[in-house]
């Protein structure tokens, strides 16, 4: 039994499930580049209430990515780094603003298709070169969507890093853009202190999540490494255009 400090008001078999889609989502992340945060916004959206989900996942994803940008720290590529966090204050800024406004469903549509174009073919020289472009973008949409990884992965993907370099890189753009979050969220006035103790424990689940997905990630080959990374993404991007269309028909729109 989970103490009642660690359940933020929820019932401990939904805590406990919470606490294993961490681990899960981290262990998935780290070994295969990406995929656990779709997966844990996923749940999230199935166990928490709908007012929850962003804040409390960009609070999740944060404690998760630091812990693999300190595992991977001497592989980063700092040089999108810097341009990336620019981006990202312009991004979250804005999202800020608007964040009532816009139709989700239509943007599950474009960030799916955006994953699914990226796979197939090279992203434009544009996004290739400009990192604080895909900051101010993905940074836009993770305060409506949350789960923005894949956006994030696809461009990381573009720069052709080995899969320790892509790991680290994608984890510190990451850690920026959900940190960023947060923050916006606090002076949004989210109350973040009712789900402290559900939290650390999600968060220490994960950075075991992120230990155990290390092992496996220096054991992966090269290809089959970007293999993975593609059908997950692939599997990601079918599921957020299936989300949006399902929305849109429901709601006439």
């Amino acid at each position: 039994m989970i103490p009642e400090l660690f359940l933020a008001g929820l019932e401990w078999p939904i805590a406990t499930a919470l606490i294993g889609f961490s681990f899960l989502g981290s262990f998935i992340t780290v070994a295969f580049g990406i995929g656990g945060g779709g997966i844990l916004i996923a749940v999230f959206a199935t166990l928490l209430p709908a007012t929850a989900i962003i804040p409390v996942h960009g609070l999740v994803q944060l404690g998760s990515n630091v812990g693999r940008a300190i595992l991977t720290f001497r592989h980063v590529h700092w040089q999108v780094v810097w341009a990336f966090l620019l981006g990202s204050l312009i991004g979250v800024g804005l999202g800020s603003v608007f964040v009532v406004d816009l139709n989700a469903a239509m943007i599950q549509l474009g960030v799916g298709m955006f994953i699914i174009w990226s796979i197939l073919a090279k992203p434009p020289a544009i996004m290739r070169r400009s990192s604080w472009i895909t900051g101010a973008i993905s940074s836009f949409l993770t305060m409506f969507f949350g789960a923005t990884g894949a956006f994030v992965a696809a461009f990381v993907k573009s720069q052709q890093f080995d899969k320790l370099r892509h790991t680290a890189t994608h984890a510190t753009l990451m850690t920026i853009q959900h940190a960023l979050k947060i923050f916006a969220f606090g002076l949004l006035g989210f109350s973040f202190s009712h789900w402290a103790g559900l939290v650390t424990l999600l968060i220490l689940s994960g950075f075991l999540g992120t230990i155990v997905g290390r092992r496996v990630l220096l054991r992966v080959d090269d290809k089959l490494f970007r293999l993975t990374l593609n059908i997950v993404l692939a599997g990601i991007a079918a599921r957020l255009m299936y989300s949006g269309l399902t929305t849109l028909v429901n709601t006439g729109n």
